[in-house]
Parts: structure tokens; C-alpha cells; sequence
């Protein structure tokens, strides 16, 4: 059984670690519609990564990733792979634990900001940052201690949210106005900005529960976020069941109001902005009340009116990120493989 980084507590489910309602508000058509293109064959780029995860690229073609590791020692990692597919450790020792349910618990997503790569570790509750002008692939492998940090889930966990989860799991980020960061966490359900100035940190919006028919609530899991210079779009997993179709794409503008952009969706794990600046999401797999199928994911693109699959039998995809006008780069994070396809 795919527990997929799920950790259950207090009858609900957030999506923590190695990860793995339809409001009724105005927006969002549920139809899913089958791209008319055909995807590039799709290339392995890296295998035997140890529970990868975040992916970025720099200006060389170079892919840095995260490992979450093995979760029985601390073997967390962070990664360059080169354009010829050469994989070096960047910074090791990262910490890396496991569930009772068999999740890996490590580093969670990255963003490259000009030159510095921020790193988010959400059982640590840290962003790390690294100027990745002085890494020279070969180079003797850094530890976390080498690596400037703030504790970002001190703050959440003390934050009198309306809806308190008293947990923290920073997982996504991404740059808004400004050059602040915008994260967002999987446990306590909200937008965190990060002051590029101060550093201070503040909570930008919060995302409500799933409301299902009967009544019955779904934590949101927010997974990943975007900025399309107007307005921000987040992706989220729904908590358990994990029911099929009720995963949603929310927008907020620059104040933090949010509205529905688009549902239908399933198990959302991360999002990304094609040339046309409309979101391109990952849907982890399909549960099926026991596990989730195998095989099962998918890419799927968005539009304000629709939902178009662009790629499917994918087997637990995590992360996507995109280089240049139609390449993707896709983390399976079980498989422990980094792919690339063209969409």
C-alpha cells in the first residue's frame, strides 16, 4: 500500500513530508477533455534518487533536486544533476525519518531566486537558503549547517488560525510581488508570506475546508503554488478519502482574496505555469479505498473552462517543473526517478 507521506491524525489527513468542496464560489468546470497532441516520448533523466522531490533548473540546464532519503538515518539530500544526467550531492545529512504508516518525512520543495535556492523542510519546520554561485559540481557535498535557516514552523504553530490544525508541514513555494515568498502549508492549511526585506514572516490568506455532500469536511492539503504576475493559483490534494474529482486549482489576488479557478481535479501534488501562463497540475493517483492504483497519475492542463489530460500512467508523480517553451521535468518520487517529456 502508497501511504504516499499521508500522515492521519485528529480524523483528518494533511499531506506532510515526502508526499508520496468544491465551494460552490464562482469559476471552475468539472470537465475533463483529452489533449488532442501527442506528448513527446517521454526520457529518464536520473534514477536511484532516494525519494525525490522538488526540482528546479538554473540558466546551464542544470536540474537541482531534493531527497527526502531513506528515512532511517539522516540521508536527506539536496542534488545537481547535470545536462549530460551526472548527479551530485550538493548538501547531505539532512534529517529523514518515517512514519507508522511508512511515509518518508524529509525535504519537501525548492525555488530558485536568482541565485539563491530556498529549501523547505517541513518536519524541521526551516527554510534554508544556498547561493548556488559558489557550488561547483565535484565539489566536496555541504551539511545543513553550512546553510543559513529560519524556523518558519515556529511561527505557524503559534499563529491563532481560525481553523487551527496546531501543525506545521511547509511544503511549496514560489516568488510573488515584490520578491517575497509565498508558501504554503500542508498541515495547518495556508499561505505564508515571507517579507524579502525584513524576513518576517506573516500569514497571507488561509484555505478552507472541502465541504462534500452530506456535510461531511476534507482538509484542503494545499501542494503547490504559482505566481502569473497578477494572481496566485494553488493546488491541493483533498484530504482522506482522497475522493476522485474534488480536488480544486483556488486563485488569490495580490490582497489575498480567493476565489476557484478550476475543479474536478484529483490528488493535486504540484503546479506549474505553461508559455500561456495557465497552470499545468499533477494529480498524485487514483484511491481506491484500500491504496492508491498504480500507475494512475497524471498531468493534466487547466484553462478557466476546462481541464485538459496531457499525460496519464504516470506512477505517483510529485513534482513537475518546466524549462523553456514545452519541456517538463517529472518527479516519481517511489520510483526514485526524474523524467523529462515534451507537452
Amino acid at each position: 500500500m502508497r501511504y504516499t507521506g499521508l500522515l492521519l491524525q485528529n480524523s483528518y489527513v494533511w499531506l506532510i513530508g515526502l508526499a508520496t468542496v468544491v465551494l460552490g464560489l464562482a469559476g471552475g468546470c468539472q470537465s475533463i477533455l483529452t489533449d488532442h497532441r501527442v506528448p513527446s516520448a517521454i526520457t529518464q533523466v536520473a534514477a536511484g534518487l532516494a525519494g525525490p522531490l522538488g526540482l528546479e533548473a538554473d540558466s546551464q540546464g542544470q536540474l537541482w533536486v531534493t531527497e527526502a532519503g531513506s528515512g532511517t538515518a539522516n540521508d536527506g539530500q539536496l542534488s545537481l544533476i547535470t545536462p549530460q544526467g551526472t548527479v551530485y550531492p550538493v548538501v547531505k545529512g539532512f534529517s529523514s525519518s518515517i512514519s507508522p504508516e511508512g511515509a518518508v518525512f524529509g525535504l519537501n520543495h525548492i525555488l530558485l531566486q536568482g541565485t539563491t535556492l530556498w529549501l523547505l523542510h517541513g518536519v524541521e519546520g526551516r527554510i534554508y537558503q544556498l547561493d548556488i554561485s559558489t557550488v561547483k559540481p565535484g565539489n566536496p557535498p555541504l551539511t545543513p549547517d553550512d546553510l543559513m535557516y529560519q524556523d518558519i514552523g515556529a511561527f505557524v504553530r503559534t499563529y491563532p488560525f481560525q481553523n487551527d490544525t496546531n501543525a506545521s508541514d511547509v511544503f511549496n513555494l514560489t516568488a510573488g510581488p515584490d520578491g517575497d515568498l509565498f508558501i504554503v502549508d500542508a498541515a495547518a492549511n495556508a499561505i505564508i508570506r515571507r517579507n524579502a526585506g525584513t524576513g518576517a514572516f506573516s500569514v497571507f490568506a488561509t484555505i478552507p475546508p472541502i465541504i462534500q455532500s452530506g456535510g461531511d469536511t476534507l482538509e484542503a492539503v494545499p501542494t503547490g503554488i504559482t505566481f502569473d504576475g497578477q494572481k496566485f493559483l494553488v493546488s491541493n490534494f483533498s484530504g482522506y478519502p482522497y475522493p476522485t474529482g474534488k480536488a480544486t486549482i483556488y486563485q488569490y489576488d495580490r490582497t489575498g482574496v480567493e476565489s476557484v479557478f478550476q475543479t474536478g481535479l484529483t490528488t493535486l501534488t504540484d503546479i506549474e505555469l505553461d508559455v500561456n501562463q495557465q497552470p499545468v497540475v499533477v494529480e498524485y493517483g487514483t484511491w481506491n479505498g484500500q491504496g492508491f492504483d498504480d500507475r494512475s497519475g497524471r498531468v493534466v492542463r487547466s484553462t478557466a473552462t476546462a481541464n485538459s489530460v496531457l499525460l496519464s500512467g504516470l506512477n505517483f508523480p510529485n513534482s513537475i517543473k518546466r524549462v523553456g517553451q514545452s519541456t517538463y521535468y517529472i518527479a516519481q518520487t517511489f520510483d526514485g526517478t526524474i523524467q523529462k517529456v515534451s507537452l
